[in-house]
């Protein structure tokens, strides 16, 4: 299985790809899309657009992982994030790709715990998500 997981942003959107197989996990490749501070919105949600359509072309993945929506206090960067998961996941669903979707904090919680812990339950938890 391939996933494409995305963090979106509208200056910045990381992305990485890992293969699973037979309980392994490979990273085939791990990027940042960047937009100039001066772009306009649609500019910067085209070149996200643009940029992931050509990872999934490229990369043929399974699932799209990527962070559930943030509810912070600042009103603009929520909806800023929002627009960026948008194309995100529009990019994905005109491949026919199913979308997951997970909270920053359960991925940091067990990622920190699989790097402390390799053969723990969070390990395989990643190696089934």
């Amino acid at each position: 299985m391939i996933i494409l997981g995305v963090d979106p942003g509208t200056l910045i959107t990381g992305y990485g790809i890992i293969k699973l197989e037979k309980g392994t996990r490979v990273v085939l490749a791990s990027d940042m899309i960047r937009n100039p501070a001066n772009s306009t919105m649609p500019e910067r949600l085209k070149k996200i657009y643009d940029r992931l359509t050509s990872v999934i072309e490229q990369y043929k993945p399974d699932e799209l992982a990527i962070e559930t929506a943030f509810y912070g206090k600042n009103v603009q960067s929520a909806l800023k994030i929002g627009h960026a998961r948008g194309v995100s996941i529009l990019a994905a669903m005109n491949y026919d790709i199913p979308t997951a979707e997970y909270s920053p904090a359960k991925l940091k919680k067990q990622l920190r715990a699989t790097e402390r812990h390799p053969n723990s339950r969070y390990s395989s938890w990643l190696n089934r998500n």
